[in-house]
């Protein structure tokens, strides 16, 4: 749950209609420093509310701003390489200044090293860094390894067997160029531009193609394709999810997409506005990560990209590719680290509101799934079943211990989960109040657990319990002490009083609502309140509605435009008439920095680096600071709790979704996110974000369906229920004061549920493949349609369609109010054939390359198409993942205009770390007829086989066999129209289970046989009276003969 200002909101302006303008919460700026507070009391509540003044840093202009703001490239000297060596595996160069230091943003550091390794024959390292750094300074400039492991080169990588070259040059200062050996093509190259490299701030870029195709550079709200008119800024902030913002999490990596012309030679051109359908392309992608988990910005602009760090070092890597899809695995396999493998529980339905204000509450939500007929896996509960927003401890008595132990009991028995929050900052008791004791603070002193301010003092800020306490992560990795440990005793304790299945990990950018350690010296003060209501406490009603809403309920509309004026008022209409404003800006000093107000500003949501966070200065155990850590928080915080769960569920899989995230941090988690908006652009903002997590290691992801912020309607949630059936991650969650908005409230969104969610219980056997196979080997799940079709580049900035792997297209409809919705079919130029998923029949038959076709999307149907060339394994769906795992299989195979089509299917226990040998893997072959199915491994299933449907078969069959045994005519049936065969009652030739030995289903057609129809033992013939003479002609109507 992020906190909202007003500055959050105006970046919303453009969705919402201005009766529904977003919630704001005024401030007045005053003294913020720690110390005595003055503050109010809330309502008729002792409970003390500290100032708003308390979480406003001082004003601070972005330098992308700045008209004060000195360009770094006309001012600064660059550097000049000396004494270059070949190494074995690529050269070493000193660094040094090639003139007087600028000390713009920083001290200058005079003497520097590069490195240069060739790591693979896809991949280079180039790193640059202080060439002398001592115990006092190396995590200004180091990344320790601990924290974020450097990629190893492989053992007989070297420069000659490099896809890659690189070169450098010291004209007229040191730059260096990177390209792809294959085509020459430029990949990344800094001449033309100086190196700057100071204490506080580093600058380095390239030139880019015209109108390029970036990717990635997360976490962002944007469009998938991110253009060249755009600044990311990367620090973690807790903010909800507002547009081109830094929010969550930081993941320094992009994919750049080049699409050629090649001539008869060979030669490749660019090509800057490939908009011929009828020409032939060829892509390649590259990539580049920055190993730097500093404060960052990276400008895009028409002429490349610039990126600039508030310290740390340049480690780049640069991925040869040529694919996205091959990047993506090299990046994850040999760099951040391969995807937790997921349960198959948590591919179910989720279910999750701040707002249950009891256990009462909950098992009620739960019931009326089962009520309504709606499948749900996982009840999740928000900060609500705290007692006083305390981790690790319940509401005596609302969320007792008995009464949840009953409750989850009987969840656990109908194979349902239990998921509860944990935020990121530990309560610190009052002193004054014996009743206010908390023992896992006092544990977490005693193990050194916590963060400290300068002096060695603890750090005191301020979250949802008030006066708060923050786990020093980085003290325990650099320092030993006993944080992790803690938290991991923390978490067997309380399982033993409440049996929580999964964890969810949030706040932990990590947010503070107060600058500084504002709690020093205001303890007996605790429990304190936030300086802002709650959602839909007096004054913080939630009034607002997506767009459209006035259009379908004016009467509601027109009442809620009402209130919202009386608690907002027009801010023109009060605001004060001075104009003047006056900036905090700073300079270098010799020798120090300065950490809390860096002489660069970045374009920081919050303003300075300290506000609404943990201030820059706090100090880790061991002495370092969180300047150089910040963005590292909730990586390492999900670290810990993996080796928690991993401690409660011996020998499972944790689950865990978490809030802020970094390059690696999905080989332990998920992510969801965040706190989006119930308004129809963050449904589709959903997909690009998807997207993107993909492409930095995170299959599990999904979104608060219908959106956390504000209220949602029918027509909103339907469509989004609807789509985010076919994320990794499916949860409903919204926030206190709302509406309700779980999916049985409307009628129609029950309707558009069923449908959706029964589409992704019958495909999750396919998904769990896909997961497994991320898990494995680095592949997507949810992929960009230019990843699965690299040769159209129409495709490049296509993000309101996806691939769920390589074999379903999901076309939802995005709009208000419409009842179709344009989409492409990829790959129609190349062959390729797309089937309806409800119908069977072939969807993309005489559409054009890069068409857009109208398709129709009435509200409840979402377009789902199959890919010719592809075998999707289904299981029949039931009322959990555990009761579908028990229900019989089936086979949709979809074939390629060859009659061919191939896939895969994954299976284990669904829980187990290390299944070992207990796995099995199915391979699916077709062609000439021929259905080949081919298991390997130990893991038993016994569940039988109950269908085949096999799309596009041009002919009806004159006989259909498995294993050579002669199917008789009750057994299958050919749809003329929709050219589909389908094979039913095959439950006795599986009596041990579907996948226990090898099979082969075969059919002959007409045209490939010579045996008589009455010999091919008849099947069923569906026809229309179109079809009439067809099915004469081969004399099969329904098993007969048939007699003109």
């Amino acid at each position: 749950m992020a906190v909202f200002t007003s500055a959050s909101f105006f970046l919303l302006a453009a969705f919402v209609p201005r009766w529904t303008s977003a919630q704001h919460v005024s401030v007045v700026a005053t003294s913020s420093r720690a110390g005595a507070l003055s503050g109010t009391v809330a309502g008729d509540s002792p409970m003390f509310t500290f100032p708003a003044s308390a979480d406003i840093g001082p004003n601070v202009l972005p330098n992308i701003f700045d008209p004060q703001a000195v360009n770094v490239q006309s001012v600064c000297p660059g550097y000049t390489a000396t004494n270059a060596q070949k190494t074995e595996k690529g050269l070493t160069a000193d660094l040094t200044l090639a003139g007087p230091p600028c000390n713009v943003y920083g001290n200058d550091i005079e003497h520097l090293k590069l490195t240069v390794e060739f790591q693979a024959d896809n991949r280079i390292n180039v790193q640059i860094q202080p060439r002398y750094t001592g115990p006092g300074n190396e995590t200004w400039f180091i990344l320790p390894e601990v924290l974020v492991p450097r990629p190893e080169a492989e053992p007989d990588a070297n420069a000659a067997g490099s896809k890659l070259e690189i070169s450098w040059s010291n004209e007229p200062t040191f730059s260096f160029t990177v390209k792809r050996k294959e085509t020459g093509d430029v990949l990344f190259t800094t001449e033309g531009r100086v190196l700057v490299y100071e204490d506080q701030f580093i600058e380095f870029g390239s030139s880019l193609p015209e109108n390029y195709n970036l990717y990635g550079l997360g976490e962002v709200m944007h469009g998938f394709r991110l253009g060249n008119n755009l600044t990311r800024t990367l620090f973690a902030a807790d903010v909800g999810d507002n547009l081109d913002a830094n929010i969550y999490g930081n993941h320094p990596i992009y994919l750049d997409t080049r699409y050629f012309t090649k001539d008869e030679s060979g030669k490749l051109s660019y090509v800057t506005d490939p908009a011929d359908k009828n020409a032939k392309y060829v892509s390649y992608t590259n990539g580049v990560f920055l190993r730097n988990a500093h404060a960052q910005e990276v400008l895009l602009r028409p002429e490349g990209i610039t990126w600039r760090t508030l310290g740390g070092s340049i480690d780049l890597y640069f991925f040869e590719g040529p694919s996205a899809q091959d990047i993506i695995k090299s990046y994850q396999l040999s760099t951040v680290g391969l995807p937790a493998m997921q349960q198959y529980w948590t591919l179910g339905f989720h279910q999750c509101r701040w707002g249950y204000s009891n256990w009462t509450v909950v098992k009620d939500v739960v019931d009326n799934f089962r009520k309504f007929g709606i499948p749900l896996e996982t009840i999740w509960t928000d900060i609500d079943y705290m007692k006083g927003y305390r981790d690790f401890e319940n509401d005596p008595d609302q969320f007792s211990y008995e009464e949840g132990a009953k409750f989850l009991e009987e969840l656990h028995k109908n194979h349902q989960h239990y998921v509860p929050i944990v935020d990121s900052a530990i309560y610190v008791p009052n002193p004054d109040k014996p009743e206010d004791d908390y023992e896992p603070y006092h544990r977490g002193l005693e193990a050194d657990a916590f963060i400290m301010n300068p002096d060695g003092s603890l750090y005191i800020g301020a979250v949802w319990p008030g006066y708060t306490v923050f786990p020093d992560w980085i003290g325990a990795a650099l320092n030993g002490t006993g944080t992790v440990s803690w938290w991991t005793d923390e978490f067997v304790r309380y399982y033993k009083k409440v049996a929580f299945d999964g964890i969810w990990i949030d706040m932990s950018e990590v947010a503070s609502f107060c600058i500084g350690s504002c709690g020093t010296g205001n303890l007996t003060l605790n429990p304190v309140h936030p300086p802002w209501g709650l959602p839909g406490e007096p004054g913080a009603l939630v009034l607002d509605y997506p767009e459209g809403f006035e259009k379908t309920n004016a009467s509601e509309a027109s009442s809620a435009t009402s209130v919202y004026k009386t608690q907002y008022p027009d801010p023109t209409t009060t605001a004060s008439t001075t104009s003047t404003t006056s900036y905090l800006r700073t300079t270098p000093t010799p020798g120090v920095r300065n950490i809390n107000y860096p002489p660069y500003v970045i374009n920081n949501f919050h303003g300075d680096l300290g506000t609404h966070a943990l201030s820059p200065n706090g100090t880790h155990h061991g002495g370092t600071v969180d300047y150089d850590f910040h963005n590292l928080f909730g990586h390492q915080i999900l670290h810990a709790t993996y080796q928690a769960l991993l401690k409660v569920f011996e020998g499972k899989r944790p689950f865990i979704i978490g809030r802020s995230t970094f390059a690696g941090s999905g080989k332990w988690a998920g992510h969801w996110g965040g706190d989006n908006y119930s308004l129809w652009a963050f449904l589709y903002f959903s997909i690009p974000q998807a997207l993107s997590f993909s492409i930095f290691g995170f299959p599990m992801f999904g979104v608060d369906t219908c959106g956390f912020n504000g209220n949602t309607d029918h027509e909103l949630c339907s469509r989004w229920m609807q789509l985010s059936a076919f994320f990794p991650f499916y949860r409903n969650h919204n926030v206190r004061g709302a509406i309700s908005q779980e999916p049985y409230v409307w009628s129609s969104v029950i309707d558009a549920s069923k449908k959706a969610m029964r589409i992704r219980y019958l495909l999750l056997p396919y998904m769990y493949t896909l997961m497994a196979q991320a898990s494995l080997s680095g592949n997507t799940v949810m992929r960009a349609l230019s990843w699965e079709f690299p040769q159209e580049p129409w495709l490049a900035d296509a993000d309101r369609q996806f691939m769920l792997g390589s074999a379903v297209m999901v076309t939802p409809c995005l709009v208000q109010g419409a009842n179709t919705v344009d989409g492409v079919f990829p790959g129609v130029g190349d062959g390729t054939i797309w089937y309806d998923w409800y119908t069977y029949k072939a969807a993309s038959e005489g559409v054009q390359p890069g068409e857009n076709v109208t398709i129709d999307a009435p509200l409840g149907h979402i377009p789902v198409f199959l890919r010719g060339g592809h075998v999707i394994p289904v299981q029949e769906p039931g009322m959990t993942t555990t009761e579908s795992r028990q229900n019989e299989w089936s086979v949709i195979v979809a074939l390629d205009g060859a009659g061919k089509a191939n896939g895969t299917l994954y299976l284990d226990d669904g829980e187990s770390l290390e299944p070992g040998e207990n796995v099995k893997w199915v391979d699916f072959t077709v062609e000439k007829n021929s259905f080949r199915v081919t298991p390997q491994g130990k893991y038993l299933d016994r569940n039988s086989l109950a269908n085949v449907t096999i799309l596009g078969v041009a002919e009806a069959p004159l006989r259909v066999t498995i294993n050579s045994h002669l199917l008789g005519s009750a057994s299958w049936s050919y749809n003329p129209e929709g050219k589909f065969l389908l094979v039913t009652e095959l439950q006795d030739n599986f009596k041990e289970g579907a996948w226990a030995s090898n099979w082969t289903l075969s059919w002959n057609s007409p045209s490939n046989s010579d045996s008589s129809p009455v010999q091919g033992g008849g099947g069923r013939l569906e026809f229309s009276t179109a079809n009439l003479l067809y099915a004469a002609a081969f004399g099969i109507l329904f098993g007969r003969m048939f007699v003109l």
